[in-house]
C-alpha cells in the first residue's frame, strides 16, 4: 500500500505509479521478513518494546508467585495486587498509577501468549498507519481508558474486581484501526475498518463465554478509548505539521507517565514486601 495516497501497489513498486512518491521497503523486508515462514506475523518497533516489557514483568511476576504458590498457567491473586493489578478498592484509594501498570500484567501463561500473538499483528499494522510515537500513545491512553472502565463498573457492581492484561490497550488499538478506516477514504480503509469491526465483536463475545474470565469493562473501555483517541490524532504526515509536533509531546508525556507508575509499582512492592517480611 503507498504510504502516501493508499493506493495498492506491487511490493516489486519504488515509486508509486499513481501518485510517484518514492516507496520505501515494506516493514517485513526491513525486518529480514516473515518469522517462520509468515506463521508468526512480522512487528516493528514500538510493538516489540510493548512486547518485550510485557513478557520481562510476566517473568517477574512468576518468579514471585512461585514463593506465593502459583505456577507458570496462575498468577496468584496476592502477586498480580502487589506488581499493580487494578482494583476499585486501590484506585479509590489514590492508587492511580494501577491504570497504566496493570496492562503489563498477566494471570498467566496462556492470557499471555494470547495477547502477545494478537498485540504481533494488530500493534505492527496499527504502528504502521499511526507511526511509532501516535501508536505509543494511543495503547497508553487505551490501557488508562480500559482500567479506569473497569474500576468504575466494579464500583458500580459494588464488587471489588482485579484486572490485569494488555486486552484493554490492544482493544484501543482495535478502536484506533476502526478509527483510522472511518476517517479514511476508499476501498482499502473500508476493507481496513470491517476487518477490525469484526475483530472487535468476536473479542467482545468472548467474554460472554463462561470459561474465559474477561473483563469486558476493560476491553470496550479501550475500545472507546483507542477510537477516540485516534480520530483526535490522526495519521501523520509525510511533512510533519503542527498536530504531529504535538502528539510527539503527547507520547513523551504518555511514557514519563507511565515510567512514573513503574516507579510508583516498585516502591509499593518494596513497602508491601518489607510489611510481609
Amino acid at each position: 500500500m503507498c504510504p502516501n495516497c493508499r493506493a495498492f501497489i506491487t511490493i516489486k513498486d519504488k515509486v508509486c505509479p499513481y501518485c510517484e512518491v518514492q516507496v520505501g521497503p515494506r516493514a517485513v523486508d526491513r525486518m529480514g521478513g516473515d518469522l517462520l515462514g509468515g506463521l508468526i506475523p512480522a512487528a516493528r518497533f514500538a510493538t516489540v518494546v510493548i512486547l518485550s516489557l510485557n513478557v520481562g514483568i510476566f517473568l517477574l511476576t512468576l518468579l514471585a508467585s512461585a514463593s506465593a504458590g502459583g505456577g507458570l498457567m496462575n498468577i496468584d491473586i496476592y502477586t498480580l495486587r502487589r506488581f499493580g493489578a487494578t482494583s476499585p478498592v486501590f484506585i479509590l484509594n489514590g492508587q492511580w498509577w494501577r491504570l497504566l501498570t496493570a496492562g503489563f500484567l498477566h494471570g498467566g501463561l496462556m492470557h499471555i501468549a494470547f495477547n502477545c500473538w494478537a498485540l504481533m499483528d494488530v500493534g505492527a499494522h496499527a504502528e504502521q498507519e499511526y507511526g511509532p510515537r501516535r501508536m505509543t500513545a494511543i495503547y497508553l491512553i487505551s490501557t488508562i481508558g480500559g482500567f479506569a472502565a473497569s474500576t468504575m463498573w466494579g464500583i458500580l457492581r459494588g464488587a471489588d474486581i482485579t484486572s490485569v492484561g494488555a486486552s484493554a490497550g490492544l482493544f484501543g488499538l482495535i478502536g484506533a484501526m476502526i478509527a483510522y478506516g472511518t476517517i479514511t477514504h476508499g476501498m482499502d480503509a473500508s476493507m481496513v475498518k470491517q476487518f477490525y469491526v469484526r475483530w472487535a465483536i468476536y473479542g467482545l463475545l468472548m467474554g460472554f463465554l463462561p470459561f474465559f474470565r474477561v473483563d469486558n469493562a476493560a476491553h470496550i473501555g479501550g475500545l472507546a478509548t483507542g477510537f477516540v483517541t485516534a480520530w483526535i490524532a490522526g495519521t501523520p504526515k509525510l511533512v510533519p505539521g503542527l498536530r504531529d509536533k504535538v502528539w510527539d509531546v503527547i507520547t513523551g508525556l504518555m511514557i514519563a507517565l507511565t515510567a512514573y507508575a513503574f516507579v510508583r509499582m516498585f516502591l509499593f512492592l518494596s513497602a508491601t514486601g518489607h510489611m510481609q517480611s
